[in-house]
């Protein structure tokens, strides 16, 4: 059995994050791997060793969304409360980030701070974090560096990536002195990497399977890190990684550490994939999210999906404008119907506690404008319910059909093709203020035409019906006015 190695470096000294971002101060708990002398060589993994593990992905730290700092910190917060809460007051054997640690390649000082805020508590406590590339923070393929394998380098975290030598891809062992790998054995768990494959995946697999055969290790809980969008999972039509080809690693691999996918899912009890931490994006909002914690006894595993730490509540929110005659109008029964389903936040600060995150509200307008969509002011709709309710931003969809452009209003999709023609004609007569009381009536007429047009029904005789139909037509009108 190979006996595992735990590095004994020495955290630098950072500047006090915490007061920069007015979070509370992280408590530090001394996990059990650090209750030995420095440089003290564990003894050989029993088979019967009890393993706990952290499996999140998708954090992105550093995103920005919206145009606000406090959304941003939302991403840390997220990041924090998990590591506090199920990283160091669990004492867990190590961590694993499937990729997207980072928002992007580039990467701000004040969200390296928000990395380092948390990396550096890890390593104080003596749990490692292994880690993957994901497509928003892998290096430039014409580039050696990265701020992932710097913080390898480092000692914060541990970079797996396969070796690539003329397009040969190798596995190996991962390397204290160089702080490189491809893969590492921490607590009794073997632990292998990958790199972000995009929509090659499919074909980088069978390579890979070939060194899963010749490096798992029986003796041990193999765990694998992929970052990869999976088939059957997806609202959108991308190339994905069917499960057929994900179950040709079963042989190898107890548990297929996912990211990517905004959303948690799991299959068949091996694959498991937590969802990102925070929703990148409101429609991710219904998302179920979160992270894994994972037990491992006796080479068998249960993974519990935890969601309890910071995450921003949104309150989506839609109203039918049609029907209103004027902004007035729309406005009033708006604002009637947001009170009646929308509590305002309480923003006392004895309440704070109670009631929770400010949340995001979204309002999406939809239906039929009564009158011109210059006269519809989002702005000041979004401005009026901000200060009503107190939320943390106001996001306004605006997808109303203007009035101008409101033809064949409310027709449901059953309606046949005659008819649907006969009210959109109707409907565009109707905007002619001279026409609008003879809108059905001329509706017909233009449709007789047609019919005749389409009939090869001479000119002449065309121009003779219409004529005639304005005639009667204007006559009839003329004797109701009498």
């Amino acid at each position: 059995m190979t006996s595992v190695w735990i590095e004994n470096e020495c955290a630098p000294v950072l500047s006090p994050v915490c007061a920069i971002l007015g979070a509370p101060p992280v408590v530090r708990r001394i996990h059990p791997a650090q209750k030995r002398l420095p440089g003290t060589k564990l003894g050989p993994v029993a088979e019967n060793l009890m393993v706990k593990f952290l499996h999140i992905a998708d954090i992105h730290l550093g995103i920005r969304r919206y145009r606000s700092e406090d959304r941003a910190r939302d991403f840390f917060y997220a990041w924090r409360d998990c590591i506090e809460r199920y990283a160091l007051a669990e004492e867990v054997s190590f961590v694993l980030i499937a990729g997207d640690f980072f928002d992007a390649r580039k990467v701000e000082p004040q969200t390296m701070n928000q990395a380092m805020y948390c990396l550096s508590g890890l390593r104080e406590a003596g749990i490692p974090v292994v880690a993957i590339e994901g497509n928003h923070d892998c290096h430039e393929s014409d580039s050696k560096f990265s701020w992932l394998r710097s913080l390898s380098q480092w000692g914060f975290i541990k970079l797996l990536e396969p070796v690539y030598d003329d397009g040969v891809v190798s596995l190996v062992p991962w390397d204290d002195k160089r702080h490189e790998g491809s893969f590492i054995d921490v607590a009794g768990v073997r632990i292998f990497g990958s790199i972000w494959y995009g929509s090659t995946v499919g074909q980088s697999l069978p390579s890979l399977i070939d060194q899963l055969r010749e490096h798992c290790s029986p003796r041990r809980f193999n765990v694998m890190m992929l970052h990869t969008d999976v088939e059957g999972q997806l609202n959108r039509p991308i190339p994905a990684l069917p499960v057929a080809e994900i179950n040709k690693l079963r042989s190898y691999i107890d548990y297929l550490a996912l990211g990517h996918t905004h959303k948690n899912f799991e299959i068949d009890g091996w694959v498991y994939n937590p969802g990102s931490l925070e929703a990148c994006s409101v429609d991710e909002y219904a998302n179920v999210r979160g992270a894994y914690l994972v037990q491992v006894e006796d080479g068998k595993h249960t993974a519990r999906l935890v969601r309890d730490y910071h995450q921003r509540p949104v309150l989506r929110q839609s109203f039918d404008v049609s029907g209103f005659s004027t902004p007035e109008e729309l406005r009033e029964n708006l604002f009637a119907q947001l009170r009646r389903e929308v509590t305002p936040h309480d923003t006392t600060e004895a309440a704070a506690e109670a009631v929770g995150e400010a949340p995001v509200i979204e309002l999406t307008l939809r239906g039929h404008l009564g009158f011109k969509s210059s006269l519809l002011e989002i702005n000041r709709l979004r401005e009026e319910i901000k200060n009503e309710f107190n939320p943390l931003l106001v996001m306004m969809k605006n997808q109303t059909v203007p009035v101008e452009y409101a033809v064949a209003a409310g027709l449901s999709k059953s309606v046949s093709r005659p008819e649907r023609e006969r009210r959109v004609i109707e409907d565009l007569i109707a905007r002619d203020s001279r026409f609008r009381d003879q809108a059905q009536s001329l509706a017909a007429l233009v449709i007789e035409a047609k019919r005749l047009a389409l009939a090869d029904e001479a000119p002449s005789r065309i121009v003779e019906m219409i004529e005639q139909r304005i005639a009667e037509t204007q006559s009839s009108k003329a004797a109701n006015a009498q």
